[in-house]
């Protein structure tokens, strides 16, 4: 069976290179960013093997942690173009088997939006990945219309990835805690999914979903928390009383976000998703390399669903949503 996986990372050491050391945070610098370093830098040797070994049919690459969404308005148009144009080259090898999103200059949004529809139409990419927030604001606010109305004119998703959250976020949540637990805590043990569940919410709630009808917005993790909180949102946010959202907060979801498997290979998450957001709003990915893709495929292989629903998770909505060639 085709095989399509969405949430898999790089990171290429000559470009991190060119941002400086006080900027990267304490993440890329972590002993497991480093552990994992060689695996993040490879495109073209153990990836694929991997792959092959899991029947992984594609894999859409894309960078992950801090980069030109904290480089300075000047600065990031230039680092991100660098980037893009070495993921490029580097896939191009392999263009059945690797896609790529691409990395934009945030902090720049006009230069992003432009950055988008040129590594789209040169490169091919499928889209773009965000890392969280940009200088601690979503993408709900208004400087950040280029990137979605772009997004929306060449018809291609933007998936929303968590990111490092703001200093005061850590200090007031997650600071005061033994050894290293409170950093967990933050990032994939709590912090990092429901922040990204609030980003989704805000644009929504704000009407900026409804402002570019058209947007295609992933995430993932098995949706971020929001299946589980999707029936008591629509009871908080009714259309036209609390905010300026147009349709309930369910049917937004359904509308214009997906969600991918990333991280979560258990099963009652995948059943409250296929019953909130649905089926066609659902695609496999394995989050490479910090999960790994044999836990993948045997979550893939243990779903209990008629074979043309997984077929749906395993490549055909991938397929559809990033305009795969097969």
């Amino acid at each position: 069976m085709r095989t399509v996986t969405l949430e898999e990372h790089v990171i290429f050491p000559e470009i991190t290179a060119l941002v400086p050391k006080d900027k990267l945070g304490g993440f890329n610098q972590s002993p497991m960013m480093k552990k994992l370093a060689p695996k993040l830098a490879d495109v073209s040797g153990e990836r694929l093997d991997l792959m092959n070994e899991s029947e992984i049919t594609v894999q859409v690459l894309s960078v992950v942690g801090v980069g030109a969404n904290i480089l300075s308005a000047e600065d990031g148009p230039g680092y991100a173009t660098k980037y893009n144009d070495l993921l490029a080259e580097r896939i191009s090898a392999q263009p059945d088997r690797l896609a790529a999103f691409a990395h934009l200059p945030t902090t720049n949004p006009q230069a992003a939006a432009e950055e988008l529809e040129r590594t789209v139409k040169t490169h091919h990419f499928v889209g773009a990945l965000i890392n969280g927030l940009t200088n601690g604001e979503f993408l709900d606010d208004e400087k950040y219309a280029p990137i979605l109305k772009k997004a929306e004119e060449l018809g291609v998703p933007i998936y929303l990835h968590p990111g490092l959250p703001p200093k005061e976020v850590v200090d007031a949540y997650y600071s005061d805690l033994p050894n290293q637990s409170g950093t967990t805590l933050s990032v994939a043990g709590w912090g990092w999914h429901s922040e990204t569940a609030i980003h989704v919410l805000r644009l929504i709630i704000s009407g900026t979903f409804d402002k570019y009808p058209k947007l295609k917005l992933i995430i993932g993790h098995m949706g971020e928390m929001l299946p589980m909180m999707m029936a008591r949102c629509d009871g908080m946010f009714r259309p036209g009383e609390n905010g300026v959202n147009q349709r309930t907060i369910s049917q937004t979801l359904k509308d214009q976000v997906y969600i991918t498997t990333s991280g979560i290979f258990t099963q009652p998450p995948l059943k409250i998703a296929i019953e909130t957001f649905g089926i066609d709003n659902i695609m496999f990915s394995v989050d490479y390399p910090f999960s790994t893709n044999a836990q993948g495929k045997k979550f893939l292989d243990e779903i209990d669903i008629a074979a043309e629903d997984k077929e749906k998770i395993a490549y055909i909505n991938a397929d559809k949503v990033l305009g795969l060639k097969r």
